[in-house]
């Protein structure tokens, strides 16, 4: 019987995951369709696009420590960044889940 449960669970998850999976790459898609024509820029350009509106004499009162030569290189360190970020927080949420399980399993 429990076996049986296990198995139901397992499909049950599965769907909900392949479900979500579905629906993060319909929303990374989807805008690609509707925007065809659109720019796609930084915030950091429409700051600066904003700052110089509303005061065209503003002169920034800090520069970037260190800034790289390409807009591919500056890409590359966006991404590592962004995938450092989601290593980081899936190991806490993995670390976290093994802890749970581990409990569970001491008081079963």
């Amino acid at each position: 019987m429990q076996t049986e449960a296990i198995r139901q669970t397992k499909k049950n998850n599965l769907s909900v995951n392949l479900l979500l999976i579905l629906i993060i790459i319909a929303l990374a898609i989807i805008p690609l369709f509707i925007a065809k024509d659109a720019e796609f820029g930084g915030a950091d350009g429409q700051a600066e696009e904003a700052i110089a509106e509303i005061n065209a004499d503003y002169e920034p009162w800090f520069s970037p420590i260190f800034e790289p030569k390409s807009g591919e290189i500056e890409s590359l360190l966006f991404a590592l960044q962004a995938a450092i970020g989601a290593g980081i927080i899936g190991y806490g949420l993995g670390y976290l889940k093994g802890r749970r399980k581990k409990e569970d399993e001491k008081s079963a």
